[in-house]
């Protein structure tokens, strides 16, 4: 059974990793090449493209994604399993 904190943690650590990974990848596609992380030089050295959206935000947010994930985990280490997640785990007879 979920409760109100594990579907918050699922649901803010998902749409964190979601946006950062699918929905500015989708922005990075629609917005057209360059798609790597790095600015694009020509033979001078100037700066010819850049990328639409900065990594650092991409990693960031992927990073932030990770970080409620591993408080919820924390979390859940913490705090007593009450009978409802014990009942489940019942050992049974083996033929």
């Amino acid at each position: 059974m979920t409760n109100i904190i594990d579907k918050a943690a699922m649901a803010l650590s998902g749409g964190l990793m979601l946006l950062g990974i699918v929905g500015l990848g989708i922005a990075e596609i629609l917005a057209g090449a360059p798609y790597g992380a790095a600015p694009v030089t020509n033979e001078a050295g100037e700066i010819v493209a850049t990328p639409m959206v900065d990594p650092t935000l991409r990693t960031g947010l992927v990073i932030a994604g990770l970080v409620v994930l591993g408080l919820y985990a924390a979390y859940r280490v913490a705090t007593p399993a009450d009978g409802t997640d014990v009942a489940k785990g019942h050992e049974t007879m083996a033929d």
